[in-house]
């Protein structure tokens, strides 16, 4: 066990006005199972990077182990290539039987690393890097969000195999992963960096008995500093009050009153300003105690939702829906049958590639609503959506943000005042604004399209992987939302406690499986748009 030790720690964006870490100190150990979670744009993409040397700080960190970092960055030229060929440029002291070793452990066969990598799934790529990153000792490994864009079956994989792993710092936003893998917890914090034993859940637990004892000890101080206050300003009008009498006196109609009176009242009143500054004191002592009680208390805002109720039980409905795309002979979506009813809040569930996007992306296209992929052909069944249906749809995809968000907004047709606000309740800072959408995090772009979906009152709400790189407060802060308001929906979501949450169905969808020995037929392309 060796410790790393970050000391002073000051970063800033050049160009930026604030620093993402000011003067920070703290201690982790290399044998930890660490998870690191924060805000949106708290900097912890950024706090492994400083710790790979790629910026430049003010401060110390020091340690005595190596940094390597995960996901690899695979070159454009490299896709066609097979693993096995760069191996060694991606982790230059791992020996192919050791990845070999690890493929094993993540239930993935060896036969991975000889085809080529653009072929692979999601899910295979993870497990081939991961197996890559894990091969070798003697380093800590920094694992940025491993399993966006996996299914629930790859998901669990990783979760059973990064268990048995040790000596990791892991980001994630997916609360399952990280009360199964790690051991120790490290919080960026609104105001502060908190390290300390034990889970998520466990974290959580402690979080909320400390936000309410300094919620009661935030109200303590408030009625104290009330109390003292009102103390201070009825002896400050005495003292005033006092200090008057001194002035104009009749000898004649003040007859009882001899020389000593004057200093007298001086010193009274002396008494009472004295003790006047005696209560502004401990009124400053009293504020002083209570700043920062409430720094890291989260306090999410409630989302709100204009859901419009459609004048029909039923929404969709599919009957042995065969769908593909032009060019392939394969079906992704074969013989599936669905329906979807008011006030539901449906997900979809099953493994990469068994057509729950494609679905989706049907039903806009059925509706003739942008969204649906260009060459998607309905081969068989029926697809049939209710008439004048109104649909708003999040992409899993946030590659086509570009641009200034008064740009989106105008494009969009949303109120950007309004739009703007929306995105404060979802905790994005306002510096953010006057930045263009390509220089955000992914955490914030996906923001961008959840703000954009709750502006827009719609009967349907189709939500494709709506929570990858969401931190964890803003996931239970939609999940209150749907919970408040239950709008119809069809959703993608592999997150297993937000599903929890908000589901009222889910409908597992089946892989369709090609059979070499038997080529399924090309398609015409037919087209079964029905209203009922």
């Amino acid at each position: 066990m060796s410790r790393i030790q970050i000391t002073d720690l000051t970063f800033c964006y050049e160009g930026s006005f604030d620093n993402i870490f000011e003067h920070v100190s703290f201690a982790i150990d290399s044998d930890w199972k660490l998870g690191l979670i924060g805000r949106n744009g708290k900097g912890k993409t950024t706090f492994l990077k400083l710790l790979l040397g790629e910026y430049a700080y003010d401060g110390f960190i020091s340690s005595p182990v190596r940094f390597k970092y995960f996901p690899y960055e695979i070159p454009a030229g490299y896709m066609g290539r097979c693993a096995s060929e760069f191996l060694e440029e991606l982790k230059p002291d791992c020996e192919e039987w050791q990845v070999i070793c690890e493929l094993a452990k993540l239930d993935a066969s060896a036969e991975l690393l000889y085809r080529s990598f653009e072929s692979l799934s999601h899910g295979e790529r993870t497990k081939v890097l991961l197996a890559v990153l894990f091969s070798g000792e003697n380093d800590f490994l920094l694992i940025d969000e491993p399993t966006n864009h996996l299914d629930q079956e790859a998901r669990e994989t990783v979760k059973q195999y990064l268990g048995g792993k040790k000596s990791f710092l892991l980001v994630s936003h997916d609360r399952d992963l990280l009360d199964a893998c790690v051991d120790h917890m490290l919080v960026l914090n609104r105001q502060s960096i908190e390290v300390q034993s034990g889970n998520f859940s466990v974290w959580w637990e402690n979080k909320n008995r400390r936000d309410q004892f300094a919620q009661a000890e935030n109200e303590k101080h408030l009625r104290e500093i009330a109390s003292l206050k009102k103390a201070a300003d009825q002896s400050g009008r005495w003292a005033r009050k006092n200090e008057n009498t001194k002035i104009g006196i009749d000898p004649i109609k003040d007859h009882d009153r001899g020389m000593g009176t004057r200093p007298y009242i001086g010193a009274k009143t002396k008494k009472m300003q004295k003790q006047v500054k005696s209560y502004e004191k401990r009124m400053e002592r009293e504020i002083k105690a209570k700043e920062g009680l409430l720094a890291d208390i989260e306090r999410p805002v409630p989302l709100r939702l204009n859901p419009l109720s459609y004048h029909k039980e039923r929404l969709i409905l599919a009957k042995e829906l065969t769908a593909g795309y032009a060019g392939s002979g394969t079906n992704v979506l074969k013989e599936f049958s669905f329906e979807l009813k008011r006030g539901e809040r449906v997900f979809l569930h099953g493994e990469n590639g068994c057509g729950k996007s494609t679905f989706l992306k049907a039903v806009l296209g059925t509706a003739g609503l942008p969204g649906a992929e260009d060459g998607l052909q309905i081969r068989g069944g029926e697809l049939l959506t209710g008439p004048g249906m109104v649909i708003s749809y999040i992409n899993q995809d946030t590659g086509f943000l570009k641009g200034s968000i008064k740009d989106f907004c105008r494009e969009r047709g949303l109120e950007e005042s309004v739009f703007c606000a929306l995105l404060r309740q979802l905790d994005l800072e306002r510096g953010q604004f006057a930045k263009d959408m390509e220089e955000f995090s992914e955490g914030q772009k996906k923001k961008l399209l959840i703000a954009a979906s709750l502006m827009t009152p719609a009967h349907l709400y189709l939500w494709d992987e709506p929570l990858n790189y969401i931190d964890v407060f803003s996931r239970m802060q939609i999940e209150k939302l749907l919970e408040a308001f239950q709008p119809t929906m069809l959703v993608v979501e592999h997150d297993v406690r937000f599903r929890e949450k908000a589901a009222t169905r889910v409908v597992e969808m089946q892989l369709v499986r090609a059979h070499p020995e038997k080529q399924e037929p090309d398609f015409a392309p037919v087209r079964h748009v029905s209203f009922w």
